[in-house]
């Protein structure tokens, strides 16, 4: 389990180090799943021990909203000020992303072209 916590924080970091150097406009987090997704592949897929380790952070996940939680409710005078642009930006990133899974998901379910 150590081993696999490693290379999940070691991802993490190498990602947010290489954003902040290079100044991509990306998260460091998203890098760093790249990263860990380049470097599963190359190994052929997760071994028992990193299966074991990420399901068991998934079965916590929800532990990570807590502090964000928290930030919206300490924050709740400036969302009331800035809630039309709230509700505006909630609603079309997720019209957006809805878009953009579907679209993926017909081009990766209608297989290869001819």
């Amino acid at each position: 389990m150590l081993r696999s916590l490693t290379i999940l924080i070691v991802c993490q970091f190498v990602g947010e180090v290489i954003v902040r150097v290079t100044g991509l406009p990306l998260p460091g987090p998203v890098l760093g799943l790249v990263l860990l997704l380049a470097l599963l592949m190359l190994r052929g897929g997760p071994d028992e021990e990193m299966k074991s380790t990420s399901s068991g952070l998934l079965r916590h996940l929800l532990l990570l909203f807590v502090p964000a939680g928290a930030g919206v409710v300490t924050q709740l005078n400036v969302l009331g000020r800035n809630l039309p642009a709230a509700i505006v930006a909630i609603g079309v990133s997720t019209a957006l992303g809805l878009a953009v899974t579907a679209w993926v998901m017909q081009r990766l379910t209608r297989g290869p072209s001819t």
